[in-house]
């Protein structure tokens, strides 16, 4: 019994002896590299192909299940009399299902930055199992000469 109270401590001092090592070792690591710094200045933006869709599709989709969901059969554009970009996008239910997705469309110029006040607002889009419907998009002004469609699940 006392041979097994013993091996009971050693087991005990040899876990709290490690314990105590590995906090000591943390605690001084953190404490050697917290105040280090090799900041040198100004810095280049990383990955900016990454997920950088919408600056090259007509469509996207932004979350996984919509991309499972939905698909994009046809856009049509055309110019308004008064100069303004017209898009009209048919979206596809894949599903058996019916579903509801938000769609909007960014307007552009054409370096592919935003217009003023033309980026839509998300419109609730409701799709019968494996219908199509279109959607319908007009820029508020003539500036717009490229866009972005973009759909979303149905918050």
């Amino acid at each position: 019994v006392c041979q097994r109270r013993l091996d009971d401590t050693a087991k005990f001092m040899k876990r709290t002896f490690a314990f105590l090592t590995l906090g000591l070792m943390t605690l001084g690591g953190i404490l050697l590299t917290g105040c280090q710094t090799h900041d040198t200045g100004a810095y280049i933006p990383v990955n900016t192909m990454v997920n950088d869709q919408e600056n090259h599709q007509l469509i996207v989709l932004l979350d996984s299940q919509v991309q499972y969901s939905v698909t994009c059969s046809g856009i049509q554009q055309r110019t308004t009399p008064d100069g303004r970009l017209e898009v009209t996008a048919n979206i596809r239910n894949r599903e058996n299902r019916r579903i509801q997705v938000q769609v909007n469309c960014v307007f552009k110029d054409e370096q592919g930055f935003p217009t003023e006040g033309d980026d839509a607002p998300f419109q609730n889009l409701f799709l019968d199992e494996n219908a199509q419907q279109s959607v319908h998009f007009v820029s508020m002004n003539n500036r717009a000469k490229r866009y972005t469609i973009r759909i979303r699940q149905a918050r």
